[in-house]
C-alpha cells in the first residue's frame, strides 16, 4: 500500500523537490500553500509534477484549518518546510514570523498527538539558529546562538519538536539544513538575486547589481540532494537530528566570482567597504555595486556545517561542489529568461 505524504510549503524550493522525489517513490502527496500563494505554482509546473499532487490551502496560523486537514486524510510523513523564510523581512515582521515559522511547527505537532499519533513528522530547522557562532564548524551539539528573529523562531520549532519527542514519543524529527540553492530558489535569496542579475546584465535588461555584506561565508549545497536527505531521516527506526551540509564554506563574493567565470566575463573588483565595485575590465562598466540598505541589522558572517553524523547514520553527503552548483544554477536561468 502507498504511504500518504503532508508537505507544507510545497510550492517552495524544497517542497517541490521533496514531492517530486516521492512521488517517484509511488507516494501519494498532499500539499500545502497559503491562499496567498494561490498562482505561485511555477516550480511544480517546471518540474512537471503540478497535476500529479493535490493542493491544500493553509494557514499555519490557523489551529482549525489544520486539525481539518488531518482529519480528511491519514498521513504516515509529515514535511513542515512552510515558513516565513526570509531573514531580512523577519526583522520587519517579526509576529507573523514568529506565529507561522515558530508556532506553526507546535500548531501541527499538537494535530498529531491530538489526531494523527503515528505519523511521522520531520522539521526543516535551519543553520541560522546557530547564528555568530565562533566554532570552526557547527554540528548537532553546537550551541545556539539566533541573531535574527527568523532564527530564533526556527529554534523554537526546532526545540518543541524535540520535547514532542521525548514527552509523547512521537516519531519528531529536525534537519538542521545549511544554506542549499538550485534554479527553484526565490529571487529574494542571494544566490538567485546573483544568477539572474547577471544574465538580466547580459541581455541589456539591468544595468547594474547591488548586494550587501559579500564577505559573509556559507555552507552552499544543492537543495535537490537535501530533500533526498530529509526524505532518508524519516526512514530511520528511532528518531534523530541531524546537521545537513556540505562542510565547506563560501562567501558571497567567492558565489559570485564563479558565476562570473561561468559567463566568461573579464571582470574584476576595485575599492573597499561600501565602494567595492565589480568592473568589466573590457567596457568599464559597473557590474555591481554594495549598497548598505541590503546589510542586515544584526548579520551572521560565518557558517560551515559538520555533517559526520548524517553520514555515519543514512551514508548521505553532498555531492554536489560550488562551481558544479553554479553550473546548474546558471544553465537554468538562462534556459528560463
Amino acid at each position: 500500500m502507498s504511504k500518504t505524504a503532508l508537505i507544507t510549503g510545497i510550492t517552495g524550493q524544497d517542497g517541490a523537490y521533496l514531492a517530486e522525489l516521492l512521488l517517484k517513490r509511488k507516494y501519494k502527496v498532499i500539499g500545502t500553500q497559503r491562499r496567498s500563494a494561490r498562482q505561485n505554482n511555477w516550480r511544480l509546473k517546471r518540474l512537471g509534477i503540478e497535476k500529479k499532487v493535490t493542493i491544500e490551502e493553509l494557514e499555519l496560523s490557523e489551529e482549525n484549518e489544520i486539525n481539518r486537514l488531518f482529519q480528511k486524510y491519514k498521513f504516515h510523513e509529515v514535511y513542515n518546510l512552510a515558513a516565513q523564510s526570509f531573514v531580512s523581512t523577519s526583522f520587519n515582521s517579526p509576529l507573523n514570523t514568529s506565529d507561522i515559522t515558530g508556532l506553526g511547527a507546535l500548531r501541527i505537532l499538537e494535530a498529531i498527538r491530538t489526531i494523527s499519533p503515528k505519523s511521522k513528522f520531520f522539521q526543516a530547522s535551519s543553520s541560522e539558529m546557530y547564528g555568530e557562532n565562533f566554532k570552526k564548524t557547527q554540528n548537532e551539539e553546537t550551541e545556539f546562538n539566533p541573531q535574527s528573529p527568523y532564527a530564533i523562531s526556527k529554534l523554537f520549532g526546532h526545540y518543541i519538536t524535540k520535547n514532542y519527542r521525548k514527552a509523547f514519543n512521537i516519531f519528531a524529527v529536525s534537519g538542521i539544513s545549511f544554506n542549499h540553492e538550485s534554479p527553484l530558489r526565490g529571487e529574494e535569496f542571494v544566490t538567485r538575486k546573483i544568477t539572474k542579475g547577471l544574465v538580466s546584465i547580459i541581455k541589456g535588461d539591468l544595468k547594474f547589481l547591488e548586494l550587501g555584506n559579500i564577505n559573509a561565508k556559507r555552507d552552499w549545497g544543492y537543495a535537490k540532494e537535501y530533500t533526498e536527505a530529509m526524505w532518508k531521516i524519516m526512514q530511520l527506526k528511532k528518531p534523530e537530528d541531524f546537521v545537513i551540509s556540505t562542510g565547506k564554506s563560501f562567501s558571497i563574493k567567492e558565489f559570485v566570482n564563479e558565476c562570473i567565470n561561468y559567463l566568461k566575463i573579464d571582470a574584476k573588483w576595485v575599492g573597499k567597504n561600501l565602494n567595492l565595485k565589480l568592473i568589466n575590465r573590457k567596457s568599464n562598466e559597473v557590474i555591481i555595486k554594495i549598497n548598505k540598505k541590503f546589510f542586515r541589522p544584526s548579520e551572521v558572517n560565518y557558517l560551515r556545517g559538520d555533517s559526520k553524523k548524517i553520514y555515519k547514520f543514512i551514508k548521505w553527503k553532498s555531492k554536489t561542489n560550488l562551481k558544479k552548483l553554479v553550473k546548474i544554477m546558471m544553465d537554468e536561468e538562462i534556459k528560463f529568461y
